[in-house]
């Protein structure tokens, strides 16, 4: 008897249990899925490419797949000339800085109505920008394509001007008056010796954080052709820059990291490049270093470095005049897809873009990967490690792409890999690198 109530009991938990299990999968409710046929699809695939560009760059993708899955809505899509010609220059340079992407956000929120509109009327309209302040009124659309896109989620209609809320304008006109308060009087320009390339007067300490006197194209005279950098970040404790103790350091870095011991001995060795990345960032200049691995630099031939200056060539092509961090050229690609930054081979510039999670360099065959982030960061130089060694493209084109075929009795041999060892890195930055 107790054996059947046991069982009975038991049958009646595991069907509850089985119930309550399918009750839950049922309640689950999949998350939306965007088809083909939405009008974000046919907002991506339109005419109105300007504005297109303009949600991917906002990130806003994601956000409008959830307000397309709960109600219709009305987009009003200016036309290209409208974004591309008819705007301000400065107020679109403000909408792409990278922070004012909440601008860029809200300016284009505001195009959209969460409700499916076939006709507008004048009345106020709520829009997908956030704030109650922003209602879009009937006397600021000025529709010229009505109903240009219908589809079963939403509508496009086709407007002549680009609509500005008024959070955005007054966040641009306070930067506006900004930049304005911060002027400073003009001052001469200081006189430089044309023989020389040097100042005729020496400079007044700059503080802090403030730009160099000089662009450091001249800077490096003389010396190659160099681009000019962008104003540097803060100073240290004492407010004054240790550029040759710095360069050591990072040297000492990639000595200890492993894995770069080869380009360490390149810089051991061109004492006077090292000499002048320690004056320059004595001087408040800042430098990114792309440093490729021994595996990469193995990858050189003899005739590559045995060149006159060759090896100062491939450095400087190297050296970008930036404070760029493995964050900051990350963001960079990926919201702007190719980046061109600047290098101290003038007029050379080295791309960059996104690929597999990473930032590349380079051309093709030629390219190289991110690979050891952060090496050494001081606020001054940084170090990013990457895996090949990075020529311009006009170089790339020159070189042959094949090695030519040596007769056994020829006396020329072929390009030999160059390869460096620890020890001479270390005796280098003990005896002429020190001195």
């Amino acid at each position: 008897m107790d054996l059947q109530i046991y069982g009975f009991l038991f049958t009646l938990f595991l069907t509850f249990a089985i119930n309550g299990a399918t009750l839950q999968e049922k309640t689950q409710i999949p998350p939306p899925q965007i088809n083909s046929n939405s009008v974000l699809v046919a907002l991506l695939d339109s005419h109105y490419t300007e504005l297109s560009e303009l949600v991917e760059k906002a990130l806003l993708l994601q956000p409008l797949e959830e307000a397309v899955t709960k109600h219709n809505i009305t987009i009003f899509a200016p036309r290209n000339e409208a974004l591309e010609r008819d705007l301000d220059p400065e107020f679109k340079r403000f909408l792409l800085e990278p922070g004012n992407i909440k601008s860029l956000q809200n300016l284009l929120l505001f195009h959209m109505v969460p409700t499916r509109l076939t006709s507008w009327h004048q009345k106020n309209h709520t829009t997908l920008c956030p704030g109650e302040a922003e209602r879009l009124s009937g006397n600021m659309v000025n529709i010229i394509q009505p109903n240009d896109i219908i589809k079963s989620d939403g509508i496009i209609h086709g407007i002549k001007k680009v609509l500005i809320p008024k959070s955005v304008q007054q966040s641009f006109n306070n930067r506006r008056n900004l930049r304005s308060i911060s002027a400073v009087l003009p001052e001469g320009a200081p006189e430089i010796d044309p023989r020389t390339n040097r100042l005729k007067k020496k400079p007044k300490p700059v503080p802090a954080g403030a730009p160099p006197v000089l662009p450091i194209y001249s800077a490096m005279a003389p010396g190659p052709s160099l681009a000019p950098a962008p104003a540097p970040g803060p100073g240290g404790h004492h407010h004054h820059f240790d550029g040759e103790t710095q360069v050591k350091d990072f040297i000492q870095t990639l000595l200890h990291y492993g894995g770069y011991n080869e380009l360490a001995d390149i810089l051991v060795n061109l004492t006077s490049l090292a000499t002048e990345m320690g004056r320059l960032v004595s001087e408040g200049y800042v430098l990114t270093v792309l440093a490729p691995n021994d595996e990469a630099m193995a990858k050189l031939t003899t005739d590559q470095l045995s060149e006159p200056g060759a090896p100062e060539q491939i450095m400087y092509y190297h050296l970008i005049p930036e404070y760029q961090t493995e964050e900051s050229m990350y963001n960079s690609v990926r919201r702007f897809g190719k980046v061109k930054y600047d290098t101290l081979r003038l007029p050379h510039k080295v791309v960059a873009e996104e690929a597999d999670g990473s930032v590349k360099f380079g051309f093709e065959e030629g390219s190289a990967y991110l690979i050891d982030p952060d090496i050494y960061t001081d606020g001054r130089i940084s170090v990013q490690g990457i895996d090949g060694v990075l020529f311009p493209v006009e170089d790339i084109k020159v070189a042959p792409k094949s090695a030519p075929v040596v007769a056994a009795g020829d006396a020329k041999l072929l390009a030999k890999p160059r390869r460096g060892k620890l020890m001479e890195v270390a005796c280098s930055m003990m005896g002429s690198f020190c001195h």
